[in-house]
C-alpha cells in the first residue's frame, strides 16, 4: 500500500492539478498495458481516495482489480491455436520445437482464462485422433512386435511432453468435469480404440508374444525386455487380462500337456520330477520378469496340473510307485533332494485330495505288498489317523451336547499316533479357563473311551481362527496356538510388557519374541511395538493396533521362521548321515556282488558314480570297515587293497 504525505504549504488547486496529472500518468499505463500481447489482466491504480489537504494528513493509494477483463486481441485465438498445433504436430512428428515451453504454457493458460477450454480440450482431442489413425498404417512389416513396442514407446514420450503443455487445462477444466478423461487417459484411450483395438493388429500382437514365449519354454533365445514392455502396454491400455491372460493360460495347458506326455515316455521318475521342478522354477522366473503378479497363481496352477496331475498320475498306476518309494526312501533326509520331495508331496495331495478315505486305502494296499511295511506303514497310519481323528470329533460333539456342557467356542482336536508322525518337543504354555475347560473337557472323554492310553498336547501344532473388531471393522484372523494366547490377552487390559506376556503366557522366551515379531513386526501389525523396530528386546512394550486396516477379512498371521541353531544343524547332519550309510552299505554289496573283486580305488569310483549326494573317503572308508566286520566282503591276502565277495 502507497503512502503520501502532503506538504502543509500546499494550496487545493495545487493538489488538484498533481492528482490529475498522476491520473493522466496511471490511465496512460493502463491503457499502454492494454495494447501489449494477451497476458494475465493487470493490476493498475484505478482511483484514489478522496484527498483533503490537511496538515500531516497521511494519504493511501488503493489498488483494485479492473472490473472488465481486458479486451481480446482480433485474431488472437486463431493464431494462439496455431502455435499450439505447431507444437503439438512437431512433438508428434519428432522434430524440435520452434516455441519455449513457458510460452506454449502461458498461451495455454490464456485461452483457459477466456472460456475457451472446452474448445481448446476437444481441439486438443481431435489432434491426437487424427495423428494416431494414420499411426496404424505402419504395422505391415515382418518386425511387427519392435514396430509396435517403438510406436508404443515413442507415443508415450509424446503425450507426456503434450500434457505438459497443456497442463493448465488438465488441472482446471479437465479436472473439474468427471465425464471428461485427463490428457493422458485421453491419449490411452485413442491407442486402444484405433490401434490396439483393432482386430488384426490385436490378433498379430497377442499371437507375437506367445510365439515368443513358446520359443523361450523350448529353449531358444528371445528379447525378453520386448515381452515385458509390449505386456505392461497392455497392462496400461486395461486389456491384459481380456486379450491375453486367457490365450497364455490356454496355451500352457496345451504345450504342457504336450510335454507331459513327452516327460512320462523319455524319462525315469526322479529324472522326471528333477524336470518338472526345473519347469516349475522357469515359469515363476516368468511372472517376476514379463508377467503381472496375478497370473502367477493360475500359471503355477496349469503346470502342476497337466505335469503332475495328469501324466504324473499315469505313471505311477502304470507299477513305477514301487521305483520311486524305494528312490526316496534311502534319501528322505538328504537336504539335496529336499525340493524334489516338495514336488512329489504335492503330486500326492493333488492325487488324493479328491479321492475318498477308501480309494485312498485300496490304493495304499494295491502297492503294499509291492513295497513292503517299511515303505508304507506310517503313510497308512497318517491317513488312517485322519480320518478316525474325524469320527471321534462328531463323538465328542454328541457327548458335549449330552453333559450339556457351555461354551461358545469350536474345538477341533487332531489324534496322531506317535510312532507315525515326527517328533515334536512338547512345550508347557498357561491357556485362558476357557481353553483349559476344553481341554479338561476332551481329555475325561476321550480316555473315557480309551483307557490306559496317554494324551500328549503339541501345543506348538495347534492354530486358532479369533474374530476381532476395530475401528476400521471387523476382521477374522487365522493364527497360531501362542498367537492366540497374546492377542486375548489384549481384551484385559490396553497395554503390556514383554515380562508381563511372558508371565501370563507360560511361552519360553525365544518362542514369544519370535510371536510378538509376527504381531507387531510383520505384514498384518495387529499389535503395536514400543520402541519401534524389526526385532523385539526386554523392556518393549506391546499395544492393540486399535487402527488396523486389511482389505481382507479372513487375514492369516504367519509365524516368523526361526533359524536354525549350530547344534540343530549338527544333529541334523548326522541325521542325514546316519540314514545315508544304509545306502552306502547297500550300494557298496551290490557293486561287489556284481563285480565279486575290485581295487579300492575303482569301488570308490564306483560309490561316487552311483551315488549322488557328496561323500568324504573318510565316510566310504568306515562303511568299507564295517561290511568287512560282518562278514560281506574281505581283503585280498596279497594285496590288501583289493576286496573279495564274499557270498
Amino acid at each position: 500500500m502507497a503512502e503520501e504525505y502532503a506538504s502543509p504549504s500546499s494550496t487545493a488547486s495545487q493538489e488538484e492539478e498533481q492528482l490529475k496529472n498522476r491520473n493522466l500518468i496511471i490511465y496512460s499505463m493502463a491503457e499502454e498495458y492494454h495494447t501489449d500481447a494477451l497476458t494475465k489482466p493487470p493490476m493498475t491504480l484505478s482511483s484514489f481516495v478522496n484527498i483533503k489537504p490537511s496538515t500531516g494528513s497521511v494519504k493511501k493509494l488503493v489498488i483494485r482489480n479492473f472490473k472488465d477483463k481486458p479486451l481480446m486481441l482480433e485474431n488472437y485465438t486463431e493464431e494462439t491455436w496455431q502455435k499450439l498445433k505447431e507444437a503439438v504436430q512437431a512433438i508428434q512428428n519428432n522434430i524440435s520445437v520452434k516455441y519455449s515451453l513457458e510460452e506454449l504454457y502461458q498461451s495455454v493458460e490464456n485461452l483457459c482464462s477466456y472460456d475457451l477450454s472446452a474448445n481448446l480440450y476437444k481441439q486438443l482431442k481431435q489432434l491426437c485422433e487424427n495423428h494416431i489413425k494414420v499411426q496404424i498404417h505402419q504395422f505391415r512389416d515382418d518386425s511387427f512386435l519392435k514396430e509396435m513396442d517403438r510406436c508404443w514407446q515413442n507415443y508415450g514420450r509424446q503425450m507426456i511432453m503434450i500434457r505438459n503443455i497443456f497442463l493448465f487445462l488438465d488441472r482446471t477444466y479437465v479436472f473439474q468435469i468427471s465425464m471428461l478423461s485427463s490428457i493422458w487417459d485421453m491419449g490411452l484411450e485413442l491407442f486402444k480404440s484405433y490401434i490396439i483395438c483393432d482386430q488384426k493388429v490385436q490378433n498379430r500382437t497377442i499371437h507375437g508374444i506367445l510365439l515368443l514365449i513358446e520359443k523361450e519354454r523350448n529353449g531358444e533365445m528371445v528379447d525378453r525386455s520386448l515381452i515385458q514392455r509390449l505386456l505392461t502396454m497392455l497392462s496400461d491400455l486395461q486389456i491384459y487380462q481380456e486379450s491375453f491372460e486367457n490365450k497364455f493360460l490356454e496355451e500352457t495347458s496345451r504345450f504342457y500337456a504336450s510335454e507331459g506326455r513327452k516327460l512320462v515316455q523319455k524319462r525315469e521318475i526322479p529324472g522326471c520330477l528333477y524336470y518338472i521342478k526345473k519347469l516349475l522354477e522357469e515359469e515363476v522366473d516368468r511372472v517376476r520378469t514379463y508377467l503381472r503378479l496375478n497370473t502367477q497363481k493360475l500359471l503355477i496352477a496349469i503346470v502342476e496340473k497337466q505335469l503332475l496331475g495328469e501324466h504324473l498320475s499315469a505313471v505311477l498306476q502304470k507299477g513305477k510307485f514301487k521305483c520311486v518309494f524305494k528312490y526316496y526312501h534311502g534319501k528322505i533326509h538328504t537336504k539335496m533332494l529336499y525340493t524334489i520331495l516338495t514336488v512329489f508331496a504335492r503330486f500326492l495331495m493333488v492325487s488324493f485330495h479328491e479321492m475318498s478315505l477308501k480309494n485312498i486305502l485300496l490304493f495304499i494296499l494295491k502297492y503294499f505288498t509291492e513295497c513292503g511295511t517299511a515303505f508304507t506303514n506310517k503313510l497308512q497310519g497318517m491317513f488312517k489317523d485322519m480320518e478316525l481323528s474325524k469320527d471321534i470329533m462328531i463323538q465328542l460333539k454328541q457327548y458335549m451336547q449330552n453333559q450339556d456342557i457351555p461354551g461358545n467356542i469350536d474345538l477341533t482336536v487332531n489324534i496322531l499316533t506317535t510312532s507315525f508322525w515326527p517328533a515334536y518337543v512338547p512345550k508347557e504354555i498357561q491357556l485362558p479357563p476357557e481353553m483349559e475347560r476344553l481341554k479338561e473337557n476332551f481329555k475325561n472323554f476321550y480316555l473315557s473311551k480309551h483307557s490306559g492310553r496317554k494324551l500328549q498336547w503339541q501345543s506348538t501344532l495347534g492354530h486358532c481362527v479369533l474374530r476381532a473388531e476395530f475401528k476400521k471393522g471387523k476382521k477374522e484372523l487365522q493364527v497360531s496356538l501362542f498367537q492366540t494366547l497374546v492377542l486375548l490377552m489384549f481384551n484385559e487390559g490396553d497395554q503390556f510388557s514383554l515380562e508381563e506376556i511372558k508371565m501370563t503366557t507360560g511361552v519360553e522366551d525365544r518362542e514369544l519374541r519370535r510371536t510378538l515379531q509376527s504381531l507387531a513386526c510383520g505384514r498384518a501389525r495387529v499389535l503395536i511395538k514400543n520402541p519401534k523396530g524389526k526385532d523385539v528386546e526386554s523392556g518393549d512394550r506391546f499395544f492393540c493396533n486399535e487402527e488396523f486396516r486389511h482389505k481382507l477379512f479372513k487375514i492369516k498371521i504367519n509365524q516368523i521362521q526361526m533359524k536354525e541353531t549350530v547344534e540343530e544343524q549338527t544333529v541334523t547332519t548326522e541325521r542325514v548321515f546316519q540314514d545315508r550309510q544304509y545306502q552306502i552299505d547297500a550300494a557298496i554289496v551290490r557293486i561287489m556282488k556284481i563285480r565279486k573283486t575290485l581295487s579300492h580305488n575303482v569301488l570308490l569310483a564306483e560309490l561316487y558314480n552311483q551315488l549322488k549326494f557328496t561323500l568324504k573317503p573318510s565316510d566310504l572308508k568306515k562303511r568299507i570297515e564295517s561290511l568287512i566286520d560282518r562278514d560281506y566282503m574281505e581283503r585280498d591276502k596279497a594285496n590288501p587293497n583289493q576286496y573279495k565277495y564274499i557270498a
